[in-house]
């Protein structure tokens, strides 16, 4: 099935599970489907079962999203406490349509109590409440963790035959610059070993890339540690230690650590290799992003310099869980960890240029192919070990493939005798049966809502720096959100804010004897910006 066929299905409302190999272009086409969705004014909730997966769409972990946490079951009083919740009652009461990523991470268990989670909150006896739900992802990646050893994939779930899904398995590839590793894949995705290993057998790795900047990946975390450490080791000069910074509830802090890519701790030398860890499109990098550290700035940021040439000043980034607009826990660290190598699982949907791979000591079936499925093209492979279990898939995913691929072109058939116009048609209905969000009233609860926000960081004494990033706002805005705060609570404790040239601008606010900032500035010139002074202001 082609992207454009299943976004057709997509916008006639159907509840689909979005399918195919790595490159075939999966959340590329969500993002395109969550984009057309939002630009009608629709709400959709946005989630992936790991946050990783979660970052790619801007959205949530449907764990967090849902209420349901770290839980494949619940007693009625569990979900009557969840029900009680005012911000999970009005997120569920403005969602029509609800994406999940990553679904072959979530075991049937957990889809049958979303499913029932969903049907609570909607107040409507249909599967999951009524609400067009859309899944994506390849069995053939990492497998749910569950109550016990059997892997038990959603489509194993209660609710899944009765949710009339849509297979949509997406088979042309747009990742892969070289149809090789295309080919490669396919011949594991169809237990293919022995035409699998010729085909890396005649890889000779004459390429025009250098592995020189390229991560490892390895199977277990021991031999990517002993490799980082000792790398560093080798790198002379001084060495600065970067800690991570919690705030919030101490649990989910917690669950944000070990989801978190960023290590707790992160030692940086000039020249040491690095990777970035989360999406950061402004400011230059994304999510697999390598480069090395070039040097550091005055305030000891790292400076690095990505591959293509270019120079970042890398500042912490922040990962939040929110409930009701409520920050109710976050982590801060450096969006970076050591490159020289990483795990398989910590892979997982990261896209890169280039890598050399030891698959000797591969323990479940489906690694292999997760590791190789990471890469662009077949240039940027370099095999450093290999073992009977590389290879191997699930027999039970195999013939699941086999079956969605089948369900899948019956679906392609049944849109084919379908006309434009009877399309169109379905789909206007779809969105007229949505309800319809009111933007004006969004739009006069944001500056109420970013000025609750900013006194809950000033609470946890965060810098504006960090207010403003996290917000998405000017740090000037910030700045005229503390000015309201003082003004309605004359006792607020600002004074880890104070700026260290607060006396400078005292002396010349003393000289003009008023508060204008005007006046002062023409006193102080270009020594100061209007910003500094409006801050310094504060305490006067």
């Amino acid at each position: 099935m082609t992207q454009d066929e299943a976004l057709d299905i997509l916008k006639m409302g159907r509840n689909v599970y979005l399918t195919g190999p790595a490159g075939s272009g999966k959340t590329f086409l969500l993002n395109k489907y969550i984009d057309y969705l939002r630009k009608k004014n629709k709400k959709v909730g946005v989630t992936a079962s790991t946050g990783i997966a979660a970052t790619h769409m801007g959205g949530v972990t449907i764990h967090s999203w849902s209420g349901m946490g770290i839980k494949d079951s619940m007693t009625e009083g569990d979900l009557n406490k969840i029900l009680k919740r005012s911000y999970l009652r009005k997120r569920f009461k403005n969602t029509e349509v609800l994406i999940i990523d990553e679904i072959s991470m979530i075991n049937s268990f957990q889809f049958d109590l979303l499913d029932r989670i969903c049907q609570a909150f909607k107040k409507k006896a249909r599967p999951f409440g009524g609400m067009q739900i859309v899944c994506s992802g390849d069995f053939f990646q990492l497998p749910p963790i569950g109550r016990s050893r059997e892997v038990r994939f959603v489509t194993e779930s209660g609710i899944w035959n009765n949710m009339d899904m849509n297979i949509c398995y997406l088979e042309e590839q747009h990742r892969q610059e070289e149809g090789e590793l295309f080919a490669l894949l396919s011949l594991i995705r169809n237990k293919k070993v022995s035409e699998a290993r010729q085909l890396l057998a005649d890889n000779n790795y004459e390429r025009e890339i250098s592995f020189a900047v390229s991560p490892k990946l390895y199977t277990h975390n021991m031999d990517v540690d002993i490799i980082n450490n000792s790398e560093l080791a080798k790198v002379e000069g001084e060495k600065i230690v970067y800690y991570m910074e919690c705030r919030g509830n101490k649990n989910i802090a917690e669950a944000l650590k070990r989801g978190c890519l960023a290590p707790e701790e992160l030692a940086l030398k000039i020249g040491a290799k690095v990777m970035f860890v989360k999406n950061n499109f402004e400011a230059g990098y994304v999510n697999g992003t390598l480069g090395k550290v070039a040097g550091f700035s005055y305030d000891n940021s790292p400076i690095v310099e990505i591959n293509d040439g270019s120079h970042i000043k890398v500042k912490p980034a922040i990962w939040t869980v929110e409930e009701d607009e409520i920050v109710k826990a976050e982590i801060s660290q450096l969006p970076l960890r050591l490159a020289w190598a990483i795990t398989v699982h910590k892979s997982q949907g990261m896209n890169l240029d280039s890598a050399e791979i030891d698959l000797s000591k591969c323990f479940v079936e489906g690694m292999g192919y997760v590791a190789l499925s990471r890469l662009r093209s077949f240039a940027g492979l370099k095999l450093l070990g290999l073992n009977d279990l590389a290879f191997m898939v699930n027999q039970k995913v195999s013939e699941l493939d086999e079956k969605l691929k089948e369900m899948s072109e019956q679906v392609a058939e049944d849109l084919k005798e379908t006309s434009s116009l009877q399309k169109i048609e379905v789909q206007k209905q779809f969105l007229n049966s949505l309800s319809k969000t009111d933007m004006v009233k969004e739009k006069k609860k944001k500056p109420t809502s970013s000025y609750k926000i900013t006194r809950l960081y000033i609470s946890q004494k965060l810098p504006i720096e960090k207010i403003a990033q996290i917000q998405e706002l000017k740090e000037e805005t910030i700045i005229a959100h503390l000015e309201r705060l003082v003004s309605m609570d004359k006792n607020l404790d600002l004074e880890y804010l104070k700026p260290e040239y607060f006396h400078q601008i005292k002396n010349a606010f003393a000289q003009t004897g008023d508060t204008r900032l005007s006046p002062v500035k023409d006193i102080l010139g270009e020594e100061f910006s209007y910003r500094e002074i409006r801050l310094a202001r504060l305490f006067i």
